[in-house]
């Protein structure tokens, strides 16, 4: 188990659930702006956001973006030790940076020494783009063990200024380089692991790359935080990332279940699906939902399911908890909702119960 840190009232490591994390691209020195994609990360499920923080403008709009954030947020610092200082003043929850970029051993001691007076965490992130040339030459190229030797290196800074509330990235735009380099760290390592494929792409293909290297990880056992990198608004990545989580069964939420249809399918599956996504979307509690075209694979589903529609000829059948309930013509949609409804009050009035 990786050791415990908090940012803000978010716990990563020890055995607190995996966070998602995201990235605002808006100018930061423009707090309404910012604050707004804040908010809409935090609607679509994310825990930490992080700003850029590239002058003092920024680095002053941090402490309002701080104060009226509703989660909290990171400052993404590159160079400049003293906006990383000016970051934590202004109340920054956590700080990405990599410590021998900031120059000498004073400059990571100021720092470091800030970072601990105000508890708050330092991410070190290595990708396949800032490995030092010496490793590099040593290596050949960019490897797993180079990857990792550069973060240590960076880790050894901070441990020098007596600072270990450390998060640990390692990112390659590869996917197989970015899990064998995560598998290493995992075992080099006692900090936690923020894990994500940088610069996946856009949504779609980067979407498939960032679940096959986060979710084999995931099932590892590896990690304790995740970022999605998408090109365009960060939205997607937010969705991405619980999506990638809840099919893990990692975070509580709808799992929808819809068959891939075929000539006998007697229902609209991918409308009943598509309309039960969005009305579903706002729901935290763990439920598995299936729609299912024909009677073929539905029963079975529905066995295995919380709510279940199984098509038939000009009707279909309703299942809850495995159990026929009936036979529906109307909205399938509504049925299903209905059926949630009953579910959830159920399930209330036997916890009432109970008590």
């Amino acid at each position: 188990m990786k050791k415990e840190v908090r940012a803000g009232d978010v716990i990563i490591g020890g055995a607190a659930p995996i966070s998602v994390q995201s990235m605002t691209n808006t100018d930061t020195r423009n707090v309404d702006a910012t604050l707004e994609q804040i908010i809409r990360l935090h609607e679509a499920g994310c825990d930490l956001v992080r700003v850029s923080v590239y002058d003092n403008a920024c680095a002053k709009a941090v402490r309002e973006l701080v104060r009226r954030s509703p989660l909290p947020l990171v400052a993404d610092i590159h160079f400049d030790y003293l906006l990383a200082i000016e970051s934590i003043e202004n109340g920054i929850a956590k700080l990405r940076l990599n410590p021998g970029n900031i120059g000498s051993a004073q400059k990571v001691r100021a720092v470091a020494d800030a970072a601990k007076a105000h508890h708050i965490p330092i991410r070190i992130g290595v990708n396949s783009g800032s490995v030092p040339k010496e490793i590099l030459l040593r290596d050949g190229g960019v490897t797993a063990r180079g990857l990792v030797d550069s973060a240590a290196s960076h880790v050894r800074l901070l441990e020098k200024s007596g600072f270990y509330d450390i998060i640990i990235s390692i990112k390659s735009s590869d996917v197989l380089s970015m899990v064998t380099a995560c598998r290493l760290a995992d075992k080099t390592f006692d900090y936690p692991l923020h894990l994500g494929v940088t610069e996946a792409g856009l949504p779609g293909q980067g979407t498939i790359k960032s679940a096959i290297g986060i979710g084999a990880l995931l099932l590892d056992g590896i990690g304790n935080t995740i970022r999605v990198s998408l090109s365009g608004s960060p939205i997607p990545e937010a969705a991405a990332a619980i999506s990638i989580l809840r099919a893990l069964n990692l975070r509580p939420g709808i799992q929808l279940i819809s068959c891939p249809t075929c000539g006998r399918t007697q229902i609209d599956v991918a409308g009943i699906a598509a309309e039960l996504e969005k009305r579903t979307a706002h729901i935290k509690r763990p439920l598995k939902v299936a729609v299912m075209g024909c009677v073929v694979n539905g029963p079975g589903e529905a066995q295995e399911a919380d709510i279940a529609i199984c098509g038939g000829k000009n009707s279909g059948a309703l299942y809850v908890k495995g159990q026929f309930i009936k036979r529906i013509t109307g909205d399938y949609a509504d049925e299903i909702m209905i059926a949630m409804e009953n579910c959830e009050r159920m399930e209330k009035e036997e916890e009432s119960g109970d008590q």
